[in-house]
């Protein structure tokens, strides 16, 4: 896949582009559907096909605290390749672009700069100053300038509608089945392994890897939970804390993850944690004897998960891996 970072780079138009626009956070089901759609008519043109997204996400640079992401920019990257679509344009977003027209970014971008022949959209999509940019005009604008429009209906899985409304509601709640059904995959949580207090091996007997968590994402409701950890190209069972350690009374977010059968050195070291199914809630114990017997039983129940969903797993895995290749 071709990823592009800013309109600049593109000096031609494409070959018979068929697109897509959206935020796309999480690249849930719901888009899957959409890229489904772009790469089969793309195909059927003869042309390619392009997906157009921002970075950051537009609510970010417009309403800062208005919401937390599902993906980072990476994993969204990652997901649109593996949807097979050929081109990426990533929009840097701002507050002079959040300016410009619904009109302007139709004719400028889609068909000046990318040569769009046909568009397919999500049915509730909008953009542009005032999110003016509806099905409604997009249609509009396609009889006018000679492009078909495929508005893509709503996607439901198990009886709920797939978006990333509904899946952030999820995560938060620690409905982690229910979020992996909508996404299509476990949620993740990444980043490189840092120096902790180090007590988790040498005092309790469990030792963690522990990620920097960022309160401006998306925090999954405080406890533990039963992982699948890939590390070194290899995947391994886990069971994670994210929370505020309140028996050693730190009050800082964190998120420690044991892995099971595993002694290697991977601080600095970057690690994917999935998250499968939450176990219980966070608690303070009286020392840590307590916290110990706890974390015993703990990894008994996500030992138990993982084994009754080893197959699922497996093809977690050899997706992860084909994505980092």
């Amino acid at each position: 896949m071709k990823i592009i970072r800013h309109l600049r780079e593109i000096t031609e138009p494409f070959t018979q582009p068929c697109v897509t626009i959206g935020n796309f956070d999480g690249v849930h089901l719901g888009h899957q559907q959409l890229f489904g759609e772009v790469v089969q008519r793309a195909v059927r043109n003869g042309g390619c096909s392009v997906v157009v997204t921002f970075d950051p996400h537009p609510l970010r640079v417009l309403r800062p605290d208005g919401i937390k992401l599902i993906s980072t920019i990476d994993q969204k990257i990652e997901q649109i390749e593996r949807a097979g679509i050929d081109v990426l344009v990533i929009i840097p977003f701002d507050k002079e672009f959040a300016a410009t027209s619904a009109e302007q970014f139709v004719q400028r971008i889609l068909l000046d700069t990318i040569g769009m022949t046909e568009l397919v959209v999500g049915y509730d999509y909008a953009f542009g100053k005032g999110r003016s940019g509806n099905t409604e005009f997009l249609t509009e604008k396609g009889r006018e300038n000679g492009f078909p429009v495929t508005v893509v209906p709503p996607y439901y899985r198990d009886g709920m509608l797939v978006s990333s409304t509904k899946i952030r509601e999820l995560v938060s709640d620690g409905r982690m089945e229910e979020a992996c059904r909508l996404l299509g995959r476990p949620y993740q949580i990444r980043g490189e392994v840092q120096v902790g207090k180090r007590r988790g091996g040498r005092e309790i007997g469990y030792p963690t890897a522990n990620l920097q968590v960022n309160q401006e994402d998306l925090i999954p409701r405080i406890g533990v939970y039963a992982t699948q950890v890939i590390c070194g190209g290899r995947c391994y069972g886990g069971v994670l804390n994210i929370g505020y350690n309140p028996t050693f009374a730190e009050g800082r977010l964190v998120a420690e993850t044991h892995i099971f059968d595993f002694k290697e050195d991977i601080y600095g070291k970057p690690i994917r944690v999935n998250l499968l199914a939450f176990i219980r809630d966070e608690k303070k114990f009286s020392g840590i004897r307590d916290l110990a017997e706890q974390i015993g039983r703990d990894v008994i129940e996500a030992q138990q998960i993982l084994r009754t969903s080893s197959k699922n797993l497996s093809a977690c895995c050899a997706a992860e891996f084909d994505g980092q290749r």
